[in-house]
């Protein structure tokens, strides 16, 4: 499970780049213990008259920070989604796989593998998903980190600021962290723009370096916010369109269907409860409630194809196969019908009724007292004549009614079908 044997060979070197990582995340951390600082002691404590007021803010304040110092927490100290040793090649085949000559030996070897497996995304020859340095069969959606040096299930991308990936572990975590930290950041910025006002105005807001913290944290709120605003609203689509970051780059490729950004895409509800879960109480609590295990997910061509007769198509699309077969030419009844019926020369084909057409043995012809080309002109057949008779007309020997509600004692609407 995973590349065992990197793991074990950390260097000096490695441990050092490994505490470096986490600088960014204490860089978030300072900024979020210095802005509590000078929003509850210098702004409120210090600054703020009215104890209602104050109350008032201090509450909305905290919730807000601990929501968000939670999903902080959450995405950084969930553990990334690893890739089952089930998923691992044996050495032997490994070794086969290595030996191979050409690609075509290679892709068979990774196809009996993985016969079993629930992997449907290929590599741009068609071949199974396979990770040299991992040596496992890639499950769908799943990719290396060369930061985290493993498979990863479902991977969007590697977040410095969090120091881990961003995964199908931690992914719900991620997008509420970055809507707490931007609700966070507004709030601040809000209950602050009235001192930044006064400053701009030049009245007085307070004294000493009290005034200047609550002028930094208005700015940083804003500059927080300002860049938080496009990440969440970036990361909010890829949820409704049930995208990675990745993915949305580079767009995985089907077994059936070929790439397609749009392959995973089940509609808005069901791709927000796929990360989110389906009780809603808790969608925006910072507890782990995705849907499904990180090694397979459901497609658009299991949702829309499976069971109601529809093809995938590699563009996203879905067309009804039942409605493509019925277009073509050799499933069409009335074909059919006009191969079983042997006609001379476009005459009109009569047969009395005692006597049974070869035409009666197929199933979808029943049988037809008259049957008439509709191709041959009237004026063309010198055997059919109509009769002065305004209520019958006479065709060859037979003398048919022309109340359009009978024919030869069938309603019309049995007779039409018998028309050829």
């Amino acid at each position: 499970m995973g590349n065992e044997d990197n793991r074990r060979r950390r260097s000096p070197c490695s441990c050092c780049l490994s505490v470096f990582k986490w600088i960014p995340v204490i860089f978030i951390f300072g900024v979020i213990a210095w802005s509590y600082y000078a929003y509850v002691v210098e702004l409120c404590v210090l600054k703020t008259e009215n104890r209602a007021a104050m109350i008032f803010m201090l509450i909305f304040y905290h919730i807000a920070l601990v929501l968000f110092l939670w999903s902080y927490w959450q995405t950084i100290n969930t553990p990334v989604g690893r890739v089952p040793a089930q998923w691992r090649i044996p050495d032997e085949e490994v070794n086969q796989l290595f030996r191979a000559d050409n690609q075509e030996t290679q892709k068979r070897i990774l196809n009996n593998f993985a016969r079993s497996l629930p992997v449907t995304n290929r590599t741009i020859n068609g071949s199974v998903r396979f990770c040299e340095k991992c040596k496992i069969i890639k499950p769908d959606r799943s990719h290396h980190c060369s930061v985290c040096s493993c498979c990863v299930l479902k991977m969007d991308h590697h977040c410095p600021w969090v120091n881990n990936c961003v995964n199908f572990s931690n992914y719900k975590f991620f997008v509420l962290f970055l809507g707490y930290a931007l609700v966070y950041c507004l709030y601040v910025a809000f209950t602050t723009i009235h001192d930044f006002i006064q400053f701009v105005q030049g009245q007085p807001t307070g004294s000493g370096m009290g005034r200047f913290h609550i002028l930094f944290l208005f700015f940083i709120s804003i500059m927080f916010a300002i860049s938080l605003v496009s990440l969440f609203g970036y990361h909010i689509y890829l949820v409704l369109v049930n995208r990675t970051t990745l993915e949305a780059f580079r767009a995985p490729i089907f077994n059936i269907g070929g790439p397609d950004k749009n392959g995973y895409n089940l509609g808005r509800y069901a791709n927000f409860c796929e990360v989110f879960g389906d009780r809603w109480q808790l969608w925006f609590i910072p507890v782990f409630t995705s849907k499904g295990d990180g090694l397979y997910f459901t497609t658009s061509s299991d949702q829309f194809g499976s069971g109601t007769g529809q093809r995938y198509d590699a563009m996203g699309n879905t067309t009804s196969a039942a409605a493509a077969a019925s277009s073509r030419l050799d499933v069409n009844h009335t074909d059919k019908l006009i191969d079983a019926i042997p006609l001379n020369n476009h005459q009109p084909h009569l047969e009395p009724d005692n006597v049974q057409s070869s035409s009666n043995s197929h199933p979808l012809i029943p049988s037809s007292p008259v049957i008439v080309n509709i191709d041959q002109k009237a004026d063309a057949v010198p055997a059919t004549k109509t009769a002065t008779n305004n209520h019958v007309i006479m065709i060859g020997d037979q003398v048919v009614p022309k109340d359009p509600l009978q024919l030869n004692g069938i309603p019309s609407a049995i007779a039409d079908d018998r028309i050829v």
